[in-house]
């Protein structure tokens, strides 16, 4: 038996592969791709911000033609209206009450609901739901109407003997009355706590549990530090949503942000300039000192995260 020798293919017969498109091609498809995205952010977001920004140098009243002022808008915001400091004041007390508060609430139920064995998903939407609802003007309506004149709450607190009246109708009761609305939508960071504490190897608990530690230690030396990035993301996200809250404020006051200016948060008193009194100059200068307020208080919290903020892969070097 005779083996038969082959011949080699020759290169000209060999399959070419498919060339690969040139660069400034590959390019051009990525944009097509993108050109909705960008469309829309230099449309809806960049343009925008950019007349903004012009009209906080103008005096415009939406009617007429804007004249231009130059810094006027800004100096008499932050030298010769007393409101505004009163609305800038009442905004930094509601985000002091509200955001820790709502956050101790969201990891409070999200521990108990790590411990839950049956209807553990019903417990979570249940909870979840206040966060979908509660940015609603029907639901800011209906608080009003709890914590009014012989509301729900009036009703109970004098049936303990606490005849406190209104809340909204008292200018030391309306700011907690709103921080409670807040407090009440804990469900969208209660459900990225519990996200998080599922990431927490079991291991951790089980060799403290040897160790005799006892439930509160586990939770200071174990829950808190491998939960602490999920925890500063929620504190960022808290305080800037806070830093913005509107709809509470405009229906428990009914826009004015009244009783004496109590819940005159920032973005009531800049909606009040701009669409009641029509400045809306003087609201976009209001407009552009709220972003950069929100950007130095968010990268003031960046900074010291690095003191208490504790990552898994930072292979044992120390919190950053």
């Amino acid at each position: 038996m005779t083996a038969t020798a082959t011949r080699p293919e020759s290169a000209a017969s060999a399959p070419v592969g498919k060339k690969r498109p040139p660069k400034r091609e590959r390019q051009g498809a990525a944009w097509v791709f993108l050109s909705p995205w960008v469309i829309g952010a230099t449309v809806l977001t960049l343009l925008p911000m950019a007349v903004s920004l012009y009209l906080s140098f103008t005096d415009y009243d939406m009617f007429d033609a804007p004249r231009w002022i130059g810094l006027r808008n800004y100096t008499q915001m932050f030298s010769e209206d007393p409101r505004y400091w009163r609305s800038v004041t009442t905004t930094l007390t509601y985000v002091a009450i509200a955001v820790p508060l709502q956050l101790a609430m969201a990891l409070a139920v999200a521990l108990a609901l790590k411990s839950v064995k049956r209807g553990k998903g019903f417990y979570r939407s249940a909870f979840y739901a206040p966060s979908l609802l509660g940015a609603s003007m029907s639901i800011a309506l209906v608080w009003r109407a709890i914590f009014n004149d012989g509301g729900t709450v009036d009703n109970l607190l004098t049936w303990f003997g606490l005849d406190i009246g209104g809340w909204i109708n008292k200018p030391g009761w309306a700011l907690p009355a709103v921080a409670l609305l807040t407090v009440w939508q804990f469900g969208a960071p209660m459900v990225i706590f519990l996200a998080g504490m599922q990431q927490i190897p079991a291991e951790l608990y089980e060799a403290a549990a040897v160790d005799g530690a006892s439930w509160w230690r586990q939770f200071r030396s174990i829950t808190v530090p491998m939960l602490s990035p999920v925890l500063f993301f929620n504190l960022v996200l808290q305080t800037i949503q806070a830093f913005q809250v509107f709809t509470p404020a405009f229906a428990v006051s009914g826009g004015k942000g009244g009783p004496a200016d109590s819940t005159l948060f920032y973005t009531l008193y800049l909606y009040d300039r701009g669409f009641t009194a029509s400045h809306m100059g003087y609201a976009s200068a209001m407009a552009w000192v709220l972003l950069v307020a929100i950007g130095i208080v968010t990268a003031v919290l960046f900074r010291t995260s690095r003191s208490w903020v504790f990552y898994a892969n930072d292979n044992n070097e120390g919190r950053r």
